[in-house]
């Protein structure tokens, strides 16, 4: 829409249109000082960043698809460009110097900023082509979104998806540094404290505590604070909504985490389900995890009620919506709705 005017000779700007100025007046700003004269480009700090999260040179060149000397050329322009060394090297191994952790902040605030001026661009093709980038819980990635995406893919194929998997704390973390647009996690809402998060809740999940087919426990018609006390479980990793789900259940039962006897730790719901399948223990897991091997009867619900738990949308709270993450939740809004 262009500007229009209002009969005072006054052109005035869609809210839109406005938007994206703004955004990109204020990136420019802060670009073009540092851009200028053949100064730092955007591609050495996305390298820079990837160099100083991983501190190691050959995983951050695989990670940005460049050649170890690519990435070596790339961080030393940006040392004589600042004058200061960026990494501490010390054989094989590389640390952030004060100056690099520095540096990494602003790096980041900046990439950011210039996906933010890309998204929109975007925006005014509508959602005719465009990308937008998720991440995951586990339980989520796995038995929740995929016919979602499905229908979205359906609905608008030009716009590309990107999902990775994390566990909760990971997702968090991505939105926060600004690596992803949009985040989905399963942790309890008492964990939401943090305000530049801004959190929906899109679905609700059923959890169950489970066994093997042979285990003591299946027989047995109740179970006691000693019997969960005493008797071995298999939970997944720390940072794991599925994990947070786990201890605040027990909790609930009169059963605190650090009494509980822990055989393993596992870093996903399949390696957790096999290992109570295999005998190794009890466990609490998504409905959706368990569905298949409970209907085959290798795996046997407890006679313990868990409260079910919420599956959430996150966003930076400061940062623009697109219209690919509006439409992506109101499929998700139509789902919850069916």
């Amino acid at each position: 829409m262009e500007p229009h005017d209002n009969g005072t000779g006054m052109a005035f700007l869609c809210p839109s249109r406005w938007v994206f100025r703004r955004i990109r007046a204020n990136y420019l700003a802060a670009l073009s000082p540092m851009l200028k004269d053949g100064g730092m480009t955007l591609d050495q700090l996305k390298i820079f960043i990837a160099v100083a999260e991983r501190e190691h040179l050959t995983q951050a060149a695989d990670a940005v698809g460049l050649a170890p000397p690519s990435v070596s050329a790339a961080v030393a322009s940006l040392e004589r460009e600042f004058g200061t060394k960026l990494f501490h090297r010390v054989g094989r191994s590389i640390a952030a110097t004060e100056g690099g952790k520095l540096l990494l902040d602003e790096a980041r605030d900046l990439v950011s900023r210039a996906e933010a001026v890309k998204l929109a661009m975007r925006e005014f093709t509508g959602l005719a082509r465009g990308r937008l980038v998720i991440k995951a819980s586990q339980t989520i990635a796995n038995h929740f979104l995929p016919p979602r995406l499905v229908d979205f893919h359906q609905a608008y194929p030009g716009v590309a998806l990107v999902v990775s998997v994390g566990n909760s704390t990971e997702v968090v973390d991505a939105i926060i540094r600004g690596d992803i647009e949009l985040g989905f996690i399963e942790s309890p809402e008492e964990e939401f404290g943090d305000s530049r998060l801004a959190v929906k809740m899109v679905a609700r999940d059923d959890l169950v505590m489970v066994a093997s087919a042979d285990h003591p426990w299946t027989t047995r018609q109740k179970l006691t604070v000693d019997d969960l006390t005493m008797g071995k479980w298999v939970l997944r990793e720390d940072g794991s909504g599925t994990r947070a789900a786990f201890v605040k259940a027990l909790g609930a039962l009169g059963v605190p985490y650090g009494n509980l006897n822990i055989a393993i730790e596992l870093p996903s719901n399949e390696a957790v389900l096999a290992a109570v399948l295999a005998g190794a223990g009890a466990t609490i897991l998504s409905e959706r995890v368990c569905s298949d091997a409970i209907r085959a009867g290798t795996l046997k619900r407890l006679p313990i009620s868990a409260a079910p738990r919420g599956f959430y949308a996150v966003q930076h709270a400061d940062r623009y919506r697109s219209r690919a993450v509006s439409a992506l939740l109101e499929i998700l809004r139509k789902h919850a709705a069916l």
